[in-house]
């Protein structure tokens, strides 16, 4: 049985454009998310994705850190995937992964994977001496701004608790499933 050509798309944030990604390939669906790598939980289009796929699928992602920055999860996704008969390819690396691996492409997902890894502890890093610093010269550090104000977030919050869904909510007000569920949980 041939299975379908599914694409992953992830950008970090709202204003970030996925159009670079996989637009050489003709795909079947494609799963687009903006959303941090920190991990693969907090990423609502992921975890829909991963429920979809079905053996004899092929997975295209553009390259190893739009799917994880965290090498555990990165190599627990390729072994889960490749163990249900799903094939992988990281298109930017040009590195693909069926269960028959050999032991190159296996040191290949580890040492990218560990790359990946490496830049999101400096990207970490950098924003906390960042933060550091502001807060050395009197500067005070807020953090992001919240993407809903007072009025917005009450207003998700009666709507969701009126029953409506949060998929639909969460598009209506543009934010991620985890920034709902944030405000969900908040009583501020």
């Amino acid at each position: 049985m041939l299975g379908q050509k599914i694409g992953y798309i992830r950008v970090s944030s709202l204003s970030q454009s996925t159009e670079r990604q996989l637009d050489s390939l003709t795909l079947d669906r494609v799963f687009e998310e903006k959303a941090s790598a920190k991990d693969i939980h907090g990423r609502p289009v992921l975890q829909e994705m991963l429920r979809f796929l079905r053996q004899d699928d092929h997975l295209y992602i553009h390259s190893m850190d739009r799917c994880s920055r965290n090498l555990a999860d990165l190599l627990k996704l390729v072994t889960d995937l490749t163990g249900r008969g799903i094939k992988i390819t990281f298109f930017k690396e040009g590195l693909t992964f069926s269960g028959e691996d050999d032991p190159m492409a296996k040191l290949m997902l580890g040492v990218m994977g560990s790359v990946a890894e490496f830049e999101r502890c400096l990207i970490k890093s950098r924003q906390a001496e960042g933060i550091l610093k502001a807060k050395q010269k009197g500067n005070v550090y807020l953090g992001r701004r919240p993407s809903l104000n007072m009025r917005q977030a009450e207003e998700l919050r009666s709507r969701a608790k009126a029953g409506e869904k949060r998929t639909a909510l969460a598009k209506e007000f543009r934010i991620s499933r985890a920034s709902l569920y944030r405000y969900l949980d908040s009583t501020d």
